[in-house]
């Protein structure tokens, strides 16, 4: 292992006397095949989400001896030498946003999420993360969250707000009947996202019936792709295009597609969509290049990345969401229009012929 608790160090660590008492550790041990590297590449080949110069800012940040001797990116590191990471507790952007309300009553609470808010506090944020937000502005109450949607990705997002309707809620996620607690003889929970993407597709109906897997051929750890036929996890999309438009003075083609997802795989749409040659607009991750994830996350995005993006998030949208409610039984659906940024890009476009029939 080249991560290690602070525990499983022999001596209690020194803490350097400029870093806050409140900071976090993390510890690094370095392996002997990576004897003679610099420190920042080091960092960087141990930091799977982060390019080399964001590693430069950490190490000069808070790169450390266990002694307390502060060490620079250009260090070369030592087989079994271990460095220490200290950062400030929870450095974060803090995002200026609402949550507005969609749909709610004593067992359930669906809200509109807005792009760039991440669900869960991560390494990278805490305070503007949805569970935080509705602890503030809702003290004293408990949310269970229902399922999760990608931080750049906007709409529906569902909660219950009292543990039998959780229990009730997730089983539909899972494909189970909670009137039988057996495999439902019908999808429990119909979800359709709206996505802008490149290009037209051949056909108005089409089905993207491919499993997916991580790609370990990237340093992105969280990069998903297609897997050969026997591997992978089965994923199933269902498209429809609802739209086609061009930018007349480049001839661009774009498609509005509703995707209606029969399994829920981790970055299924834009990984399916990207598999038929028509990727999201705005995808750093799956779209023309895979490092833009890196510089985005870094905040080093150059002009000519914005140009190549277009837009500043993926353009993904969670538009519907359909279940049995918890209490009654009965059908509901909760529905997110296509929000502001996303209609603005497209209203830029000019319209385009009619689509093919197709399926």
């Amino acid at each position: 292992m080249t991560r290690l608790r602070v525990h499983e160090l022999e001596d209690k660590p020194i803490r350097p006397a400029e870093v806050d008492e409140r900071a976090v550790v993390t510890v690094l041990r370095v392996p002997p095949e990576c004897a003679g590297m610099r420190l920042d590449r080091f960092v960087q080949s141990q930091l799977k989400r982060t390019s080399r110069t964001r590693a430069q800012v950490i190490i000069k940040r808070g790169a450390y001896s266990p002694d307390a001797r502060l060490l620079r990116p250009s260090d070369r590191v030592r087989a079994e030498q271990r460095i220490l990471l200290w950062r400030a507790p929870w450095d974060e952007e803090v995002i200026e946003s609402s949550l507005p309300v969609l749909f709610e009553d004593d067992a359930l609470l669906a809200i509109d999420k807005p792009p760039g808010v991440p669900v869960h506090p991560t390494a990278r944020y805490y305070r503007s993360t949805v569970v935080k937000m509705l602890e503030a502005e809702r003290p004293g109450e408990r949310h269970f969250l229902a399922h999760r949607i990608d931080r750049e990705t906007s709409g529906v997002l569902l909660l219950s707000k009292v543990a039998d309707a959780d229990r009730h809620v997730k089983k539909q996620f899972a494909g189970i009947d909670p009137r039988t607690d057996r495999a439902a003889s019908r999808r429990m929970v119909d979800k359709t996202y709206l996505a802008i993407v490149h290009g037209w597709p051949d056909a108005n109906r089409f089905v993207v019936d491919r499993p997916l897997e991580e790609d370990d051929t990237s340093r992105l750890r969280v990069k998903m792709r297609c897997a050969p036929e026997g591997r992978g996890l089965v994923a199933t999309t269902r498209c429809s295009v609802r739209a086609r438009r061009i930018r007349p003075s480049t001839g661009a083609r774009y498609a509005l597609v509703a995707c209606e997802l029969e399994t829920g795989r981790q970055h299924q749409i834009r990984v399916h969509m990207a598999s038929t040659g028509h990727a999201l607009v705005g995808d750093k991750l799956y779209g023309p290049d895979e490092n833009l994830h890196a510089r985005g996350a870094d905040g080093e995005l150059t002009d000519e990345d914005h140009a190549m993006l277009e837009i500043p998030r993926h353009a993904l949208h969670a538009h519907e969401l359909e279940l049995d409610h918890p209490s009654s039984g009965t059908r509901l659906k909760i529905v997110s229009p296509l929000p502001s940024d996303l209609a603005a890009f497209w209203d830029e476009l000019d319209e385009a012929a009619p689509a093919t029939t197709g399926s």
